[in-house]
């Protein structure tokens, strides 16, 4: 790949993660014959390699991309959530485990321990 090259691209696409992705992908489509997309934007590439090839058509205004809008996130307020039931308040035991009338053994439940 002509370091050259790649300079002029990123003036176009400035941002060299975008170049790469673009550059990938057009030559994967090069390389794979076949279709239209297959065949290269350009006349008298001479011996020149397939990235080469995806360069030049970026600096020649041949590809062109857009980058999406970023917008930004928001959460609704914590009193309109609905909790999930397993987050529900309960009683609970030392471990955290549940405890109810049942789970203490019957000496304890009737209150004599002998």
């Amino acid at each position: 790949m002509n370091a050259d090259l790649v300079k002029k691209a990123l003036e176009k696409v400035l941002n060299p993660n975008v170049l790469v992705n673009m550059v990938s992908r057009r030559v994967r489509q090069l390389i794979s014959g076949g279709g239209g997309s297959s065949r290269p934007l350009l006349a008298n590439l001479g011996n020149l390699g397939a990235a080469d090839i995806a360069l030049l058509e970026i600096i020649e205004d041949k590809m062109s991309f857009e980058m999406p809008q970023f917008t930004a996130l928001t959460r609704t307020s914590g009193q309109s959530r609905k909790r999930p039931q397993h987050w529900t308040r309960s009683k609970t035991g030392a471990a955290g485990e549940r405890i109810g009338a049942n789970d203490l053994p019957a000496h304890k439940r009737s209150g004599t321990y002998g």
